[in-house]
């Protein structure tokens, strides 16, 4: 009978599982995504916050490795090859540490992303893909929960910004958005040699301020095969600006107006008389590619 009652107890014990409580987590966890022209750049990490305390210096000790967060080691994805402080990275997910001192950090993209934490008593440098010197800031915002952001983008760069409590330090990463490009453009004009294709091909040649004739070439053939839009035309004189050629800017801009207003895109309108005033009042200068 004990037994029976025995094996009773303890298939119950067995059946009922252990009781865990979720709670919400002192530095919550978080995830962000960041194009950077045509490359994408995710980080993944915990946000400790402030909550009274001394943080650099202090709370995360000077000349001893940091996580860059709390938790588990903050981790970091390229989607392509980037260069930071003139270093190439390659693509890749990395363990985002740093080495904080008064005034100078390296920050330590880690090949290694097993490791818990800052992973103190394994970390090996060895294993580090790059290390980079920055210089911390001190800012007069403050900053409560640790922040991990993206600031100054444009198609070929962008800077990561830390920001804890009045420290801020900033990570420059370039991208090779041109490389990317040429091959897209090279591979879309032999596959998919659409009105489309040339229109996107020459705005983006325009953005940059890069072969500009070329740009050019490729609104004529936008244009003769997708026939008269506004935005070819406007794209085309931005074009003709730029290359001092502020006459046949003024005709390109009169067409893109016209067919504007024809279809009631008043921000085009407004866009091209004003710029139709400013070519108007300048002195056309050729200027080379």
């Amino acid at each position: 009978m004990v037994k029976g009652i025995l094996f009773v107890v303890c298939l119950f014990t067995v059946l009922i599982p252990s009781a865990q409580i979720k709670h919400p987590k002192a530095s919550p966890f978080t995830t962000l995504s960041q194009d950077v022209g045509l490359a994408n750049i995710k980080v993944a990490y915990s946000r400790p916050a402030v909550r009274g305390r001394k943080i650099f210096g202090d709370l995360v000790p000077y000349g001893r490795i940091w996580r860059v967060g709390a938790n588990e080691s903050t981790k970091i994805t390229f989607s392509n090859d980037v260069i930071i402080n003139g270093s190439t990275l390659q693509k890749g997910t990395y363990a985002l540490y740093a080495f904080p001192e008064a005034d100078s950090w390296e920050v330590v993209f880690h090949k290694n992303t097993a490791h818990w934490g800052d992973g103190r008593k394994d970390y090996n440098p060895a294993e580090d893909a790059l290390r980079v010197q920055v210089a911390p800031v001190t800012s007069a915002d403050f900053q409560e929960n640790f922040f991990i952001g993206f600031d100054s983008i444009g198609h070929n760069s962008a800077q990561m910004v830390w920001h804890w409590a009045h420290t801020q330090v900033r990570v420059p990463i370039q991208v090779d958005t041109q490389g990317i490009m040429e091959e897209e453009i090279g591979r879309q004009l032999k596959e998919n040699p659409s009105a489309q294709t040339y229109y996107e091909a020459a705005r983006y040649y325009q953005e940059e301020g890069v072969k500009l004739k070329t740009a050019l070439s490729y609104l004529d053939k936008a244009i003769e095969i997708g026939g008269d839009t506004y935005y070819f035309h406007r794209v085309k004189s931005m074009v003709e600006a730029a290359l001092g050629d502020y006459g046949a800017a003024v005709i390109s801009a009169q067409k893109s107006l016209k067919l504007a207003r024809q279809e009631g895109k008043d921000e085009f309108v407004r866009m091209n008389e004003k710029n139709i005033r400013l070519w108007k009042a300048i002195p056309p200068v050729k200027i080379e590619e």
